[in-house]
C-alpha cells in the first residue's frame, strides 16, 4: 500500500541505517514517515499563519473540570500509577455515560478500559485482534494513525472509499459487501467520520451491522466524535444493533467533547473478552496514564445535558462561520455532519494538488490547512480535496475566511 502520512517519501532507507545497512526502522512502519501535521504546523509558526490544520481547540474546557484535575493533583489522587483498567471513578462515569445516552449498559469492572487517548485505544485494539495476514476493512479516508496501527499488528489493510456526492461523502454498501473476503478479520469504522464530517445513518449502519454478523466480524468503532453532531444528524453507537454488542470494541475519548486534548485520556467498552484481549496489549503500551485527568474526566462526563447541547451549538456556529468564508473564496464546501473539520474541493479555484496547495497556502494568505491526500491509499483520489479545523475562537475564523477571500 501507499504510505499515508509521508510528507515527503521518507522512508527506512532515508531515516538511517545501520553500519551494515540494515535500515533502522522496522519494515512495518518503513512506508510512513514525518506527519504532514508536524510539517504544516511548522510552516504555521515560520509563516505566522492561522493554524487551521491540526484538530485541537484553541481554548480550554469548562473551568470547572480544569478545577477537578487541580483538586485530584493536590488530593493525591492520580498522582502515582491508577489502577490499569482506569480508576473506578471513570469506569463508572463511562458506563453511566453509555447507558444515560444511548441505552448500552456496561459493567465498569469488566467492560470498561481507560487508555491514554482514542488512539491508544485504537492501536491496543487492533494490536490484540488482529494476526499478521488479517485483512481490516477501514473507511477510506482515515485518521492516520489507523493505517500504522494495522501495519504493526502485520495486518493488511484493506481501504473502502467514502465518495461526495450531494453535498456528503457516501459510503458504497456494495463496495463494503465486496472488499469482505475470507481474510477479513474486522471492520475499522470511525463515524462522526474525520476528515470528511460524514455520519453514518441508521440505514448505513444497520447495512454494516447486518454485514459484520453474516461474515462473523469484530468491529472496531472510533467514536471520539460521538458529540459533534449537527443538523439533522444523529450519532448512533454501532453497539446498540442487533447482535453487535457481543463483536464490537467501541472507543471514546474526553480530549473532543470537552476540549482537553492533551490530557490523553481515552476508553474502550465492550465484552469482558474483548476488553480483557485489548487490555492485554494495552498494559504493554502505558500500562497506566493520566492519574489525575482521570478523575476530572469522571467528573465532566456527569455533567448535565445543557453542556453537551451548548458545546454542539458552539461548533456548529463556528463551522457555519467558516463554511461561509470558504465557499465566498471559491472553494467548493462539504457540509460536515459531524467533528471538527470541514472538507472542501479546490478544483473552482483551479487547483488539484493539495500538496502543492497546502504548502503554499501559509505564505500566499497566512492559513495553514492539510491535504486529504495523506489520509488516502488511493492519493489520487483525494488529491483535489483539502481539510480546514474550525474549533478555534470565533474571531480566528472570521480572520482566516477573511483572508481566504483574497484566493
Amino acid at each position: 500500500m501507499a504510505a499515508m502520512t509521508s510528507t515527503s517519501g521518507t522512508s527506512a532507507s532515508t531515516s538511517g541505517t545501520s553500519a551494515s545497512g540494515r535500515p533502522l526502522l522496522n519494515r512495518r512502519l518503513a512506508e510512513f514517515g514525518t506527519t504532514i501535521f508536524a510539517e504544516m504546523s511548522a510552516l504555521a509558526v515560520q509563516t505566522g499563519a492561522i493554524n487551521l490544520g491540526q484538530g485541537f481547540p484553541d481554548t480550554d474546557g469548562p473551568e470547572e473540570i480544569r478545577e477537578a484535575a487541580v483538586r485530584a493533583l493536590r488530593d493525591g489522587r492520580g498522582n502515582q500509577y491508577p489502577p490499569g483498567p482506569g480508576v473506578p471513578e471513570l469506569r463508572q462515569a463511562v458506563s453511566a455515560h453509555q447507558s444515560a445516552v444511548y441505552g448500552l449498559a456496561y459493567d465498569p469492572d469488566r467492560e470498561v478500559l481507560v487508555t491514554a487517548g482514542a488512539t491508544e485505544a485504537i492501536a491496543a485494539s487492533l494490536l490484540a485482534l488482529v494476526e499478521p495476514g488479517d485483512e481490516v476493512i477501514a473507511l477510506e479516508p482515515y485518521y492516520d494513525s489507523y493505517a500504522a496501527s494495522i501495519a504493526l499488528a502485520g495486518g493488511r489493510r484493506v481501504p473502502v472509499t467514502l465518495r461526495p456526492g450531494e453535498g456528503r461523502f457516501r459510503l458504497d454498501l456494495d463496495e463494503l459487501r465486496d472488499a469482505v473476503t475470507d481474510r477479513t478479520r474486522l471492520l475499522l469504522l470511525n463515524t462522526p467520520h474525520n476528515p470528511t464530517g460524514t455520519v453514518l445513518t441508521r440505514a448505513e449502519l444497520t447495512a454494516i451491522a447486518e454485514l459484520a454478523v453474516e461474515r462473523d466480524l469484530l468491529v472496531i468503532t472510533d467514536e471520539v466524535y460521538e458529540h459533534l453532531v449537527f443538523d439533522e444528524a444523529e450519532h448512533i453507537p454501532l453497539a446498540s444493533f442487533p447482535g453487535m454488542r457481543e463483536r464490537t470494541v467501541t472507543i471514546g475519548s474526553a480530549g473532543k467533547t470537552f476540549s482537553f486534548t492533551g490530557w490523553k485520556v481515552g476508553w474502550v467498552t465492550s465484552t469482558p473478552e474483548l476488553v480483557t484481549a485489548v487490555r492485554s496489549a494495552k498494559q504493554f503500551l502505558t500500562y497506566v496514564s493520566s492519574g489525575p485527568f482521570q478523575y476530572a474526566v469522571a467528573e465532566a462526563l456527569a455533567l448535565p445535558d445543557s453542556y453537551f447541547a451548548s458545546f454542539r451549538a458552539d461548533m456548529r456556529a463556528k463551522r457555519d462561520v467558516l463554511a461561509a468564508g470558504l465557499t465566498e473564496a471559491g472553494f467548493e464546501v462539504y457540509r460536515p455532519q459531524g467533528t471538527y473539520f470541514i472538507t472542501t474541493d479546490i478544483r473552482p479555484l483551479g487547483e488539484s494538488d493539495g500538496f502543492a496547495f497546502c504548502r503554499a497556502l501559509p505564505e500566499r494568505i497566512g492559513v495553514v490547512a492539510i491535504p486529504n491526500a495523506v489520509f488516502y491509499d488511493h492519493k489520487e483520489t483525494g488529491a483535489p480535496f483539502v481539510r480546514f479545523a474550525f474549533c478555534k475562537q470565533t474571531s480566528v475564523l472570521e480572520e482566516a475566511a477573511a483572508r481566504l477571500k483574497s484566493l
